[in-house]
């Protein structure tokens, strides 16, 4: 009889390290003008809050985390467009650093936040079925073209 002794990432794990990467291709364009890690951390940003807003968020709101996902929300829609002020700078030829650092404030203020309360609840709040979404979103899903998060328009 053969056992698998591997252990699965949480959910909480996988999440976290999506916002390093995000943070290190935003980096990699600072450091050294990279627009193409730009252009692939700004897109992995945009679907980490797709996949946030429609497959992690929903059943924290089920479960009685509705202050801290409205907070999210929120904060998705000022990032969101401090994104769009960024891609406007570089598509443009302008200078992008006054809005990557109102950027890289708003990421480092909202994951500070988004890390420790919300993450734990998608190691032990979501059902099997809400797991293996989540997961296999995170493994190879695609955000809809042309979806914006909630709050974008605000």
């Amino acid at each position: 009889m053969s056992s698998d002794t591997r252990v699965a990432t949480p959910l909480s794990a996988a999440l976290t390290r999506e916002h390093h990467d995000i943070d290190a291709g935003i980096a990699a364009f600072v450091e050294g003008r990279d627009v193409a890690a730009l252009t692939r951390a700004a897109d992995a940003l945009r679907r980490h809050i797709y996949l946030e807003e429609e497959f992690l968020f929903p059943p924290l709101r089920a479960a009685g985390l509705m202050g801290p996902v409205l907070v999210m929300l929120r904060e998705h829609g000022l990032i969101w467009r401090a994104l769009d002020r960024v891609q406007d700078a570089v598509e443009l030829g302008g200078d992008p650093l006054p809005a990557l650092d109102e950027l890289a404030g708003l990421l480092d203020r909202h994951n500070t936040k988004e890390e420790p309360i919300l993450y734990p609840g998608a190691d032990t709040v979501l059902d099997a079925a809400a797991a293996r979404q989540l997961t296999g979103f995170l493994a190879s899903g695609r955000m809809p073209d042309g979806w914006v998060c909630a709050h974008a328009g605000e």
